[in-house]
């Protein structure tokens, strides 16, 4: 199991957020849980699937196992897994 979450760069309401993703988006899911997220915040999206983390969380995430991504550096990674998760979502999932 291997669950990213990328830079907290984004800005909104006053803090910086992060996405996690995962290879996997029942992974994601439990991963996500564990973290205290709702399903219903899980965004499904053309962009990727994910979960919207403060910076703070993306600490905790890290602390938990998540590998830290940039979107900048690992561009290629993070098109990877953006993928994958589309796959999953259209019925596609390996």
């Amino acid at each position: 199991m291997t669950v990213y979450v990328d830079d907290a760069v984004w800005p909104w309401r006053g803090e910086r957020w992060a996405h996690l993703m995962a290879d996997r988006l029942d992974e994601l899911h439990a991963f996500a849980a564990r973290l205290g997220k709702r399903r219903e915040s899980f965004q499904d999206k053309a962009s990727g699937c994910h979960y919207d983390v403060t910076a703070q969380m993306r600490e905790r995430a890290i602390a938990l196992g998540a590998v830290a991504i940039s979107r900048h550096r690992d561009r290629a990674q993070v098109r990877a897994i953006i993928q994958r998760a589309r796959d999953q979502a259209a019925g596609r999932a390996p």
